[in-house]
């Protein structure tokens, strides 16, 4: 009896034994497949700071190439060059345009007869991280009193589109457009924004003369990239 007994317990230790060591497999096996895991989001991880990194050089190349080709025009052509959007803003619509018009001014079309082949030429070397160029038409909120809220809002959204389609089609005829004219039809685009986007001084009230510009603003396709890797991922 104690020898069946032993082998019993015997057979019993066994079993726990095979239990315990598939346990310990399974273990492992997790182990191997969190760690697999682990590589893959770091790599992903890497890709894309590697994208945000790039992206940050280049924003910073071509701002550098901006302010160096037309530091020496800003003053007189009342623009700026914000580095953060790389936007280009020209912020004297009222001598640019008429007011309350969307033909360019004599004055208009020989500034950017100037400017426009010298922004080309510093976009040139980038063409390749550029997703888009926006020619942007801001107004300020400010309408005559007889118009509603809403009407005068539609009426400045006209006049801002009207105003950036007249300038993209006045440099896309240029002659020193010529030899871009298929990247400026694919990359090259005008909005207007009404007063949607207004600039507020230090007390956060609207600065009606400076919410009245057009802008060139350059859009890199580092956000594309990123969404490309996110998707290889999935």
């Amino acid at each position: 009896m104690e020898i069946f007994k032993n082998e019993t317990h015997q057979e019993d230790d066994s079993h726990w034994l095979s239990v315990s060591d598939l346990m310990s497999c399974l273990m492992i096996v997790f182990l191997f497949i969190a760690i697999t895991l682990m590589r893959h989001a770091f790599i992903e991880r890497d890709k894309i700071k590697q994208v945000a990194v790039a992206y940050q050089e280049n924003q910073v190349a071509i701002y550098q190439d901006l302010k160096k080709e037309f530091e020496p025009d800003l003053n007189k052509w009342n623009a700026d060059i914000d580095e953060d959007t790389l936007t280009f803003t020209f912020k004297s619509p009222d001598v640019l345009f008429k007011v309350g018009e969307s033909h360019l001014s004599d004055q208009y079309k020989h500034l950017l007869t100037d400017f426009f082949p010298r922004y080309m030429s510093v976009l040139e070397q980038y063409k390749s991280s550029i997703n888009e160029v926006r020619i942007e038409g801001h107004t300020s909120s400010q309408w005559n009193s007889n118009s509603s809220e809403r009407d005068a809002y539609f009426h400045y959204m006209d006049l801002s589109q009207g105003r950036t389609r007249s300038v993209l089609s006045f440099v896309h005829d240029l002659e020193t457009s010529a030899a871009h004219k298929d990247w400026i039809k694919s990359k090259f685009a005008a909005v207007g924004f009404s007063s949607s986007k207004l600039i507020l001084d230090e007390k956060n009230i609207e600065d009606s003369v400076k919410s009245r510009r057009v802008s060139f603003r350059v859009v890199t396709n580092a956000e594309i990239q990123i969404k490309r890797i996110l998707e290889a991922t999935e």
